[in-house]
């Protein structure tokens, strides 16, 4: 098939999940067209079957704020046409699926007047705060459920996150669950990492480790707090990855505590493998995940997750088998939870061991197929109405 597919390019997850779809999916021999403002940041190596179309956006002095969305419509018209794509498959409900439906009514209107162009099905993936954060702003509520109900077929990477859609949006369309992937092949606990290891914990401590982008909804402060409490029991140190609107106040705290000393701000990072791999644990005291893919990516290596009982975090850790879970805010259950890891080598190893195993179940080879029969389901289906 030839695959289209449009993301946000930056640091984070549902930029993660469609460059890894993507590149898998060209591994099995599709063709796939990137569309968005930059080059995708997990897009490093050279493949035969990848392509990039940078959106330009117009720098006309009378547009306050540019209409990327205009012109993201446009490029994936052309795209869609002169590439005869199959799928249009965008992330993010706004504004890529919009985007992607002006895409098709461009490409309908120059049929009328210059020439006919195959017609991509669109799909699109909802990933979390375009629903729970975008999607409540009433302002906006009205567009997300017109991207939703104008696409051919709409995937949520979780059970919650089908179900909040639904309850919330109602929409005419059914939304197919298909959780997200880690390539475990890659994602896995690396034994040569000592020397790496020294230059964060030179004492031998324990490392706990937190990957996000420090938005408010990621609540850091929680993790310091967490950590505050560990490290008075359990001699630790604390690595912080990735970057955002939070890291401030969240470095200012941790010299109000104190803890300059045992806590890493390491920026965004592309070591994150090895990073996990001198990891004992992560912890993710989110008030809303739609699923979670850095603790996923934390349980391929190994990693045990203390995380918030909320969204789609319920569906991934499981306590006892893989991690803990606690009420959100309550960081004196999560102190205990972590200590009890680090305090007990059975029980970390029996967890870590869990990790694992969940993790292969979300293997890549086992999730990208799911995404394949969905695209021939919505193909098929067009083919039945003609």
């Amino acid at each position: 098939m030839k695959i289209g597919i449009t993301c946000y390019p930056t640091y984070g997850g549902s930029g993660v999940v469609a460059t890894e779809l993507g590149k898998a999916l060209a591994k099995r021999g599709h063709i796939i067209h990137f569309i968005s403002h930059d080059l995708p940041f997990r897009l490093r190596e050279f493949s035969e079957n990848i392509f990039y179309h940078e959106v330009s956006i117009n720098d006309y002095p009378l547009f306050l704020f540019p209409p990327y969305s205009i012109s993201l419509a446009s490029k994936i018209a052309d795209v869609m046409c002169y590439e005869e794509l199959d799928v249009m498959h965008v992330h993010y409900a706004i504004p890529h699926a919009i985007s992607a439906f002006l895409a098709r009514e461009i490409q309908r209107d120059r049929a009328s007047l210059v020439q006919r162009c195959k017609e991509a099905k669109i799909i699109t993936t909802l990933h979390g705060t375009d629903i729970t954060l975008v999607g409540a702003d009433p302002s906006l509520s009205g567009a997300v459920r017109l991207g939703i109900n104008r696409s051919d077929g709409v995937t949520a990477v979780s059970k919650y996150l089908r179900d909040v859609t639904v309850q919330d949006f109602k929409p005419v369309v059914e939304i197919r669950a298909i959780p997200n992937f880690v390539d475990t092949t890659e994602f896995v606990r690396k034994d040569d990492c000592g020397r790496f290891r020294a230059a964060f914990a030179p004492k031998d401590e324990k490392l706990l480790i937190h990957l996000s982008n420090f938005r408010p909804l990621k609540r850091v402060g929680d993790v310091i707090r967490i950590f505050h409490a560990v490290q008075e029991r359990v001699p630790c140190r604390l690595l912080f990855v990735g970057d955002g609107p939070d890291r401030p106040e969240a470095e200012k705290l941790t010299r109000e505590l104190g803890l300059s000393d045992k806590v890493r701000f390491l920026g965004k990072q592309e070591a994150v493998v090895e990073l996990l791999s001198i990891s004992d644990v992560m912890i993710m005291p989110s008030e809303n995940e739609s699923f979670g893919l850095a603790a996923l990516e934390a349980m391929s290596c190994g990693v045990p997750v203390i995380a918030s009982r909320i969204g789609g975090l319920q569906e991934l850790v499981c306590d006892g088998k893989n991690g803990y879970t606690f009420e959100l805010g309550k960081t004196d259950d999560a102190t205990t939870q972590v200590c009890a890891l680090l305090e007990n080598d059975a029980l970390y190893k029996r967890l870590a061991l869990g990790a694992r195993q969940t993790a292969e179940q979300y293997d890549t080879d086992k999730i990208i197929p799911l995404y394949e029969q969905y695209y021939e389901e919505i193909l098929a289906a067009s083919l039945n109405k003609i």
